[in-house]
């Protein structure tokens, strides 16, 4: 027992590291520079020319060692000096044992030629016996140092750059040179990571779903392959920025009991030929080591992108070879079995078909955008570490973000907090998080923007046209809230609740056109002029306009035909899918289409000029308008009750 405990006892060998190395050669340098010739240990003490001349007429110096490439000189004294009292300390600071003749003084000369002749004189007129040498020393170690030195920085600077471009993988100098081939994925180790659940995830019930059941896959395999199925050896995870891609795998390496390995598409690039494929190889390896294991890929279109027919560069390409090798290891002759590959991208569209097929990504789930409930559970999630007011309702809150994803909601909630602590507040309450939907949307208020009366006249009745078509129309998206303070970039703004569709037809994308347009209607209406300060509306209707022509099939000249392709590959051909007479007709149209919708805007304004007017000069007054001040100009939305009745069926 005893020998056993002895055994599981034993101290860990000290891992070796190469400070190491550096330690030994500096304390060898140290070491060097200390014993080389004995100098260092042996140094006489220091007099002065003065004193020299004092000792050589006493006839107590027997030989003068002139170094002259160091402007020094060495005093030997005579035995019989070496008895005298006055020379005790000297000799005591230089009885070291050598075999060698050791000086007892050392002096510092200035001119050469003026300290050999006072010398001369002294030794000639006092008829001495002195004798006067000269040398040259030399530094073995110093000199060895210089030759050796651009050899030393050029090894340093070589091995840095191995460990720059090894990043830092691995231990030691060397041990990244040879590790540059291993995988760089992080082995995620559930007792000391952060530990993101399921519950954690709010929302994305079909996405959800299908991922806790990959997770089930691998703790209870047999219920599934006792029928004869097969474990799904990937699925890829596919959706718009902030969705939760990456949150979804977080959740799968919390809930999983099974190695997880997470790394990105951008760690298997490296400037080194076949780098890539060595750690794809590595990275299944390891996992099959560890089976049944999950390896999570982030954005995989780094290395997954489409494979091109021609290499323009005539060169060998790396990142097609890494695609090869991570098609081999999912799908090939040494198919690795209990590893299962998740990944995330949002450009599907790029992806190599080779690697979306069955049998390396099995499954592609989808993570969209969330919807009213969604968003709801998202608030609560994000909620819970935030001391909010009793009275905050979260499905206004939800309906507040349309569009958003869960990363802008967690940026909301953040954006909420600091508001209202900013504000001095003592809860989060409805104000914060609509200051935050407006800085996250419109950018940061700059009421110090110097804006000219006549500017600011032109901003409101702006604003005031788009709110006042958007109310008239039935299809336009109704109005929240009308601001002429600068935002951001913009010098106003006008904040809608758009319907969430899932088709639009094309009445309703004519109406949202017309009421964009409203802005430069009311300019031309009141003052008979139009400014700049339509360019982002401009915009918008003309990627609506074109996108109803080219994308939707929604005119009739046209016809139903559409231009878009889904795997994006048009974005990299020079020529366009359509004649020059089919663009001459295609750009017609949409200038047909948007000027229609300009000259409806100015009917509307014309008919409702005075309540225009009005509105705007209250918003020259209050800066800030709202719905009800919109209702109580106008009257009540005449399809108030129509949407009404359709949000209920």
């Amino acid at each position: 027992m005893a020998k056993d405990n002895n055994n599981n006892t034993s101290p860990k060998k000290p891992k070796f590291s190469s400070y190491w190395i550096y330690g030994i050669i500096l304390v060898l340098i140290i070491g060097m520079q200390f014993f080389s010739g004995g100098s260092s240990w042996q140094s006489p003490p220091d007099i002065t020319p003065s004193k020299l001349q004092d000792y050589l007429k006493d006839g107590d110096v027997s030989k003068i060692q002139i170094i002259t490439n160091t402007r020094q000189a060495k005093v030997y004294l005579t035995k019989e000096a070496q008895q005298k009292e006055v020379h005790k300390d000297a000799l005591s600071k230089t009885l070291i044992p050598s075999t060698s003749q050791i000086p007892q003084y050392q002096l510092k000369y200035g001119d050469l030629q003026n300290f050999e002749n006072d010398i001369k004189k002294t030794i000639d007129e006092n008829d001495l016996t002195a004798s006067v040498e000269y040398e040259q020393e030399s530094n073995l170690f110093g000199e060895l140092l210089l030759n050796l030195l651009p050899f030393i920085l050029i090894i340093g600077i070589w091995i840095f750059l191995m460990r720059r471009m090894s990043g830092g993988a691995g231990g030691g100098a060397g041990g990244q040179i040879f590790n540059i081939g291993k995988s760089k994925a992080r082995l995620f180790d559930e007792k000391t990571d952060m530990k993101v659940t399921f519950k954690d995830v709010a929302g994305l019930e079909g996405a959800k779903e299908e991922v806790q059941e990959i997770v089930d896959f691998l703790k209870n395999p047999e219920k599934y392959t006792s029928l004869g199925g097969k474990i799904p050896k990937g699925a890829l995870l596919v959706g718009a920025p902030g969705t939760g891609k990456t949150l979804l795998a977080k959740a799968v390496a919390g809930e999983a009991k099974v190695p997880f390995f997470s790394l990105s598409g951008s760690d298997f690039v490296e400037m080194f030929v076949g780098v890539g494929a060595s750690r794809v190889r590595d990275l299944f390896k390891q996992a099959k080591d560890k089976s049944p294991a999950i390896i999570f890929i982030d954005e995989i279109d780094a290395i997954g992108r489409a494979r091109g027919k021609n290499n323009i560069t005539g060169s060998n390409d790396e990142r097609e070879n890494t695609l090869n090798q991570l098609l081999t290891e999912m799908d090939g002759f040494g198919t690795n079995t209990n590893v299962i590959v998740l990944a995330a991208t949002n450009r599907a569209d790029i992806l190599d078909k080779a690697l979306m097929r069955a049998g390396r990504f099995d499954r592609q789930i989808y993570v969209d955008l969330p919807d009213v409930r969604e968003r709801k559970e998202i608030f609560e999630v994000h909620l819970r570490p935030i001391k909010i007011s009793d009275n905050l309702d979260l499905e206004f809150l939800a309906k507040q973000t349309p569009g958003f994803s869960g990363a802008d909601i967690a940026n909301v909630c953040n954006e909420a907090a600091l508001i209202a602590a900013r504000n001095g507040r003592k809860a989060v309450d409805k104000q914060s998080f609509l200051d935050a939907v407006d800085r996250i949307v419109g950018g940061l208020e700059k009421k110090n923007k110097i804006i000219t009366p006549g500017e600011k006249k032109t901003i409101a009745f702006h604003e005031a046209g788009h709110a006042t078509v958007s109310w008239m129309l039935e299809h336009a998206a109704p109005l929240v809230k009308v601001t002429i303070v600068p935002r951001g970039q913009s010098l106003g703004a006008a904040w809608y609740l758009p319907e969430e569709r899932l088709i639009v037809r094309p009445e309703q994308m004519s109406d949202e056109m017309c009421a964009t347009l409203g802005g430069r209607a009311a300019e031309k209406v009141i003052f008979d002029k139009i400014s700049t300060g339509a360019l982002s509306d401009l915009e918008k209707v003309t990627k609506q306009a074109r996108a109803m022509v080219t994308i939707y099939g929604l005119n009739d000249k046209v016809g139903n035909l559409t231009y878009y392709d889904s795997s994006g590959q048009t974005d990299y051909n020079f020529s366009k899918p359509y004649s020059e007479k089919t663009a001459q007709l295609i750009d017609q149209e949409i200038s047909k289409i948007i000027e229609a919708q300009y000259i409806r805007a100015i009917e509307i304004l014309e008919q409702n000029k005075d309540k225009l007017t009005e509105l705007a000069e209250h918003l020259l007054e209050k800066e800030v308008i709202f719905k009800d001040d919109l209702e109580r100009i106008f009257g009540k939305r005449p399809f108030t009750k129509e949407e009404e009745e359709l949000q209920e069926n």
